[in-house]
């Protein structure tokens, strides 16, 4: 049991790139429950706006959004050096698809790819342990036939100018107006969740228990994908995005609730959602604090609620890694075994 007692656990999040390349935009529909269409009332970050979220229990994600105008990043890059750039969990630089800054058009010298290897540089010297995400973004700019080339030529430039983070860093084309960010931002989470192999595990016997041909575990205010467990009969199904895309179709669903009947978000904290299909079942539920459970299983009245049994039983032990502080509370002796 004292394996499983898991301390908070903070991770610093730079989120940099050139002025209006999308940085906030992605930040308040990811975190803060906007849609794409409401976006453009945003204005641009001044320095660095700073914002503290709670991800799944004991994973605190401190994010540094830092404004893209030449003055602040040149300040980032020399009097604020070191508080920027020290104890860095993960650097994501965006870029701006459409930039003619990116490859040197109109005598720009790859300004863009300038300033991100300066900034590598940086990340380099006072948190060479950070991982690195790229962005390319706004990729619905570009017609649907060259996206792949696109994204490829752009990928391949950047790893050059990575320097020692070149074979590691990731690479994803994004835009706000479909699931893509979703896939890049689930990803990015994805590599700061503490004692993940815990958490497949559980997911791995409820899997068991319940014959489930598909478990998926969301987050339960960004529905950001933590991590999923699925059956060689789940591995046959041919959406490969799929987790993205309910991602979408659920935060797209909560803001309609909220934009039609004027409450809170809080109030449209849904418990279950039940599809019944002559295939199989398909539960989305409640699980603990932080988190929503997707579970695809066989069909029928008699699995269903064996399913439901079997999550009410779950939901205690996962509460053990999911909130700590709360599990200490029920049982004051449970770090002493």
């Amino acid at each position: 049991m004292e394996s499983l007692k898991l301390k908070p656990k903070k991770k610093k999040v730079l989120l940099m790139g050139k002025s209006g390349s999308g940085k906030s935009s992605m930040r308040n529909i990811i975190f803060s429950n906007f849609v794409a269409k409401d976006v453009r009332r945003l204005g641009a970050t001044i320095d660095v706006d700073h914002t503290r979220i709670k991800f799944l229990g004991n994973l605190i994600l401190n994010i540094w959004d830092c404004g893209g105008q030449d003055a602040f990043t040149e300040n980032y890059l020399t009097s604020q050096r070191h508080s920027v750039f020290s104890e860095v969990g993960v650097l994501i630089y965006v870029f701006d698809v459409e930039s003619r800054e990116f490859d040197g058009r109109e005598g720009q010298n790859f300004r863009d790819l300038n300033t991100y290897n300066a900034v590598i540089k940086a990340l380099e010297e006072f948190s060479p342990q950070a991982h690195v995400f790229t962005l390319v973004h706004k990729m619905d700019l570009v017609q649907s036939e060259h996206r792949e080339r696109v994204l490829q030529d752009k990928t391949d430039a950047i790893r050059e100018r990575s320097e020692r983070f070149r074979s590691d860093v990731q690479t994803y084309g994004t835009s706000i107006w479909d699931q893509t960010l979703y896939k890049a931002w689930g990803m990015i989470v994805h590599s700061l969740i503490p004692n993940l192999d815990v958490i497949e595990w559980y997911l791995t016997r409820l899997a068991i228990a319940t014959e489930a041909e598909e478990i998926v575990l969301f987050e339960r205010v960004t529905f950001l994908t933590v991590t999923s467990v699925t059956s060689k009969v789940g591995e046959q199904n041919p959406y490969f995005d799929r987790y993205e895309r309910l991602s979408n179709i659920i935060k797209t669903f909560k803001h309609s609730l909220l934009t039609f009947t004027g409450a809170l978000p809080s109030s449209h904290q849904f418990t279950e959602h039940v599809i019944k299909t002559p295939r199989f079942n398909l539960i989305l539920a409640r699980f603990t604090t932080n988190t929503y459970v997707l579970v695809v299983i066989p069909p029928g009245e008699a699995e269903l609620e064996c399913t439901r049994f079997n999550l009410l039983a779950a939901r205690d032990e996962f509460l053990q890694i999911d909130d700590p502080g709360s599990a200490s509370e029920r049982d004051p002796g449970a770090e002493k075994r």
